[in-house]
């Protein structure tokens, strides 16, 4: 038993530090991956978020000199209220348990949430995807300007990144019945852009036509924007990102 020891004591000696020295660079390993996710995960983040920048300055470029105010208020509104509404009920309905494949129940107000995603912090991908929503919402805004109410579309806002750009986003990137069909939208154009393009196209119909856009015998009129180098530079910012 002593010559066992004797043989097993200088491995451990040797082997000890090795296997530790192993061990502690797997770790600095990981932690650099995971911070360089983040980082990657946060830069793109904030790309997105700088589309309601380009989103702005089309809109507010091309509509009438009065009601540009009006435009961009809704640009900064839409987004605030898209945060908001995704931190409380969107996330947990997008991201959250779910054994039927259509709508999350857990999650609401980032509780109970594991603290990574995806390989990163949980925050931080939350901020990805609040982006994302603020852009489907945010869509409307340039599809029904100049002709609705500032506090209706402040509803809207809320109504379709709190719930309606979740439930489709969970069927798509959150495990629900589409992704269980083999359904992939890597870049967004159906879970943001198609969303955003659809309840335009509803509220376009319900609301009809600027006022003064067609004259009595039903030949339309232009109503140009008041300033187009403000909405080049916002269709220069999109096509960037």
């Amino acid at each position: 038993m002593k010559k066992n020891l004797r043989a097993i004591i200088p491995l451990m000696l040797v082997a000890g530090p090795l296997l530790a020295s192993d061990l502690g660079e797997q770790v600095a390993v990981s932690g650099t991956e995971v911070g360089l996710s983040t980082m990657w995960v946060l830069v793109a983040a904030f790309l997105v978020f700088f589309m309601q920048a380009g989103f702005g300055m089309v809109e507010a470029g091309f509509v009438r000199a009065k009601n540009a105010c009006n435009i961009l208020t809704k640009n900064f509104m839409d987004f605030c209220v898209a945060s908001l509404g995704f931190f409380c009920l969107g996330y947990a309905l997008m991201f959250g348990a779910d054994k039927v494949g259509l709508i999350g129940t857990s999650g609401f107000f980032l509780g109970g949430v594991e603290s990574t995603t995806s390989g990163v912090p949980t925050f931080a991908f939350w901020l990805f995807q609040a982006a994302f929503c603020g852009a489907a919402a945010t869509i409307v805004a340039g599809a029904m300007a100049e002709r609705m109410k500032f506090q209706a579309y402040l509803i809207y806002s809320a109504i379709i990144s709190a719930v309606v750009y979740p439930i489709i986003g969970h069927w798509i990137w959150g495990g629900g019945w589409l992704a269980n069909l083999g359904f992939a939208d890597f870049a967004g154009s159906t879970v943001v852009h198609a969303t955003g393009g659809f309840a335009s196209l509803v509220g376009t119909i319900i609301l009809g036509p600027r006022l003064g856009k067609f004259n009595r015998d039903g030949t339309a009129k232009a109503i140009p924007g008041h300033n187009i180098p403000l909405a080049s530079l916002g269709i220069f910012i999109l096509w960037f990102e």
